[in-house]
């Protein structure tokens, strides 16, 4: 027994492995044709499934590395355990994510909407299924079909809008509002027909039952769900207030989604989906001034476990039964369906609200694309029982055919000229406040001291997207959205807010300003010895893997200062990493006027960082005659070397200047370095310098 436990959990930890590669790999892939991830992660499922490559013998896999389980369950129990832990993570992920002030302010027009999708799309698939059954409309299976075509996949939705620039417009609010109450009446319908499923496993398996009974098990299932969700609400920053009793924010991170274990068991346990807790759980933080920090904590474990979970709905397909005449026919009805149920569903309610037929068109057209909650509960309809594997091959094609096709019907009902509301839509009362401080470098500094102030305050902050510059703040009922944008500085709030945001900022400034005038009035750099051959610096033969043999020059032509910087910089271009020498001469003199890069016995490091260059680059130039570049010690400049970097990638650019002026404080290595005759002894004598530093 134990050697057959050591054997399975061997064949499950070279599955995970493989699932890994493959879900990034398809997921890559789906990214570079510029739809969903989720697809690519699905599709991974599908191909190396047992209903597909997953079969193919292999050495110490005679049956293949994914064989074929059950017919109840495709996959081993153990991988799907796998995918439970990540449907639970998953969910939990998008009770966080939900926005409360949006789902309150716009809870007459989003509950009406969302709820017009919902009914819609529940009562056309129910009737789907009573067509294809042959059965009454509360037949277990009719009831499944309904429910899972009723929750939108919003995050497709939000990326377009986004990038749309239409993610505060009208039609964009609505979208987005309706979405959270979509999700919330998919979980009180799941709630209900999970309900349903654990009174008919009580009673033989029967497929329908009476409708008293229904009424019955539909009270006690929305009791639930609604006792806790508002006790989870209510006491949501009692919650949180414990969770911090962990101090740090992994911890309290991890016990947050442990609760949301907890609670996703005791739902299981009570007969409803374990999906329903965990839902709960993240919707009661959601508004709690830790909701984003434990987002971002629990990144890591989203990005391991959730392609797992599309992974595992993938491979749970029978490629056969999904190609079979039937399942494509009821499947393209069936999808057909549920794209009406959203775009009519969703969209007649629209009209009654300010919308124009343009706005409706686009509102319901946001709401078509289904994923993860679709899948999840078809997942737990073919493991219980309920549906058969061409079911679930028709639920995996609608999601996959809404998921593919919503896009670019999205895309085209926001191109339609025209205001989408039938009167001028009210601002906001978020307000924002930009700062342009004419340098990246300035901004990044002001940045880096509002947050810490902000964290010295208590509030949790949240890097949302660092390469973006895109921050978040939150503290009780305060949220600030901050945006760098190379020179400019962002912050949004809200309009009793924005006193805050004016008087913190103020105080940054000031203290900023202090912080400059002591710099000027202590700093002195004639008294710092860059040039001090008792000190010690990293160097690695690696750095003359950043110079490019063109990028060499033994015979500068140039006499003053400015001509020198645009020779190197022409230098630089021949390395292949610049897309602009105009801009990067603009930033290297930018720094240059600082403070002179010249230092001691006749070398100067110009260098800066730029836009204009796809990576770190070098230039080495030599001037026979020398230059006058405000040196240290006031001697000419004859040995030059350029160091530039891109602004937001990272970069080695402060090591390589350090091991460039280690090498070059040494005199005897300057005076050699003179005497080379052309660009390749230069460069080979380079070489031999770092070589040299490196092994000593």
């Amino acid at each position: 027994m134990e050697g057959d436990i050591t054997a399975r959990m061997g064949n499950l930890v070279i599955q995970i492995g493989v699932l890994l590669f493959a879900v990034r790999f398809f997921g890559f892939l789906a990214k570079k044709a510029r739809i969903s991830s989720v697809l690519g992660e699905l599709i991974a499922g599908v191909v190396i499934g047992p209903y597909a490559l997953g079969a193919i013998p292999l050495p110490g896999f005679p049956s293949g590395i994914f064989s074929l389980n059950s017919v109840s369950l495709a996959v081993t129990p153990e991988l799907y355990g796998f995918s439970i832990v990540a449907s639970v993570i998953l969910l939990f992920a998008s009770g966080l994510e939900t926005d409360l002030a949006l789902f309150l302010r716009y809870s007459l027009a989003g509950g009406v909407i969302g709820l017009g999708g919902v009914v819609a799309s529940f009562l056309l698939g129910d009737v789907a299924g009573m067509m294809v059954f042959g059965c009454g409309i509360m037949d277990v299976r009719c009831l499944f079909l309904g429910i899972m075509s009723t929750a939108t996949s919003v995050g497709i939705t939000a990326r377009i809008l986004s990038d749309k620039k239409k993610m505060d417009s009208p039609e964009g609010v609505t979208i987005l509002a309706s979405a959270v109450f979509d999700d919330v009446l998919g979980i009180i319908l799941l709630a209900v027909v999970m309900g349903i499923v654990a009174a008919l496993s009580s009673e033989g398996g029967q497929v329908s039952i009476d409708g008293v009974k229904i009424l019955l098990i539909a009270a006690r299932a929305f009791g639930i769900w609604l006792v806790f969700t508002a006790a989870g609400l209510v006491f949501s920053k009692k919650i949180a207030n414990f969770l911090k009793i962990f101090k740090h924010s992994y911890d309290f991170s991890i016990c947050a989604l442990g609760i949301a274990l907890l609670l996703g068991g005791f739902f299981e346990k009570q007969g409803l989906a374990m999906i329903i807790g965990a839902y709960i759980t993240g919707l009661s933080l959601s508004a709690t001034d830790i909701a984003a920090i434990i987002q971002e904590r629990i990144h890591g474990l989203y990005k391991f476990f959730v392609p797992l979970f599309f992974a595992v709905m993938g491979m749970m397909v029978n490629m056969r039964e999904l190609m079979s005449k039937n399942v494509l026919a009821f499947g393209a009805f069936y999808t057909l369906l549920a794209v009406m149920a959203k775009v009519v569903g969703c969209g007649l309610p629209a009209l009654g609200f300010g919308f124009n037929l343009k706005g409706a068109l686009r509102i319901g057209c946001g709401m078509i694309p289904r994923g993860e909650v679709a899948l999840i509960i078809a997942g737990i309809g073919l493991t219980a029982g309920i549906l058969d594997e061409q079911m679930f091959g028709v639920v995996i094609l609608m999601t996959l055919v809404t998921t593919l096709f919503a896009p670019p019907l999205i895309s085209a009902s926001l191109s339609i000229n025209g205001k989408g509301t039938k009167k001028e839509a009210r601002s906001t009362d978020n307000v924002a406040f930009t700062w342009d401080f004419g340098s990246d470098e300035i901004a990044d500094l002001v940045i880096d001291i509002f947050l810490k102030d902000l964290r010295s305050e208590g509030f949790y902050v949240q890097m949302m997207n660092i390469s973006d510059g895109i921050s978040q703040a939150r503290k009780d009922g305060i949220s600030l959205s901050i945006t760098e944008t190379e020179s400019v500085v962002k912050i949004e709030t809200s309009a009793e807010d924005s006193g805050f945001v004016k008087n913190a900022m103020y105080e940054v400034l000031i203290r900023l300003g202090n912080l400059v005038q002591d710099l000027k009035e202590n700093y002195v750099p004639e008294k710092i010895n860059f040039f001090d051959q008792s000190e010690v610096s990293r160097t690695s033969s690696d750095i003359l893997k950043l110079f490019a043999p063109d990028a060499v020059s033994v015979d500068l032509k140039g006499t003053t200062k400015e001509q020198i910087l645009q020779e190197m910089v022409m230098l630089l271009a021949n390395s292949g990493a610049v897309r602009n020498w105009e801009t990067v001469l603009a930033d290297v003199r930018e720094r240059e006027n600082i403070m002179s890069t010249g230092m001691q016995h006749g070398v100067a490091f110009p260098h800066g960082k730029s836009d204009a260059v796809t990576h770190t680059c070098v230039a080495l130039g030599i001037s026979r005659n020398g230059v006058d570049f405000d040196s240290l010690d006031g001697e000419k400049c004859k040995v030059f070397v350029m160091i530039v970097s891109p602004k937001k990638t990272s970069s080695p650019h402060m090591l390589l200047l350090s091991s460039m002026s280690y090498i070059l404080r040494d005199e005897k290595n300057v005076e050699e370095l003179l005497k080379c005759p052309d660009a390749k002894s230069l460069f080979e004598k380079m070489k031999e310098f770092a070589a040299r530093k490196n092994n000593s």
